[in-house]
């Protein structure tokens, strides 16, 4: 299991993903779409890399905007596991 990073860490570990926001006990990225099944394409593509990560988001769709919520429920806030699951989702997006 991994373990829950510190602010210092959290802070220097954002920095390679800069579109994710942190927010009380999870990091969180809205993207938007031109058009509703290019959203649910990128939500099958998240899906596909957190099945083979074994780490899973919360995923909101509302039209043609996707939010996920990436957070390590074990250990209750963030951990290089999300960090690592959100630098391969905004390889999807870039």
């Amino acid at each position: 299991m991994s373990e829950l990073l510190e602010e210092e860490e959290l802070s220097i570990a954002l920095k390679k993903c800069p579109e994710w926001d942190f927010e009380k006990t999870y990091i969180t990225r809205t993207v938007e779409f031109e058009e509703f099944t290019d959203g649910i394409d990128f939500v099958n593509d998240v899906g596909e890399i957190a099945e083979e990560a074994q780490h899973h988001p919360d995923i909101n769709i509302k039209h043609t905007k996707i939010t996920l919520k990436l957070t390590t429920h074990d250990v209750g806030g963030v951990t290089d596991l999300d960090i690592q699951l959100a630098q391969r989702i905004d390889n999807l997006v870039d």
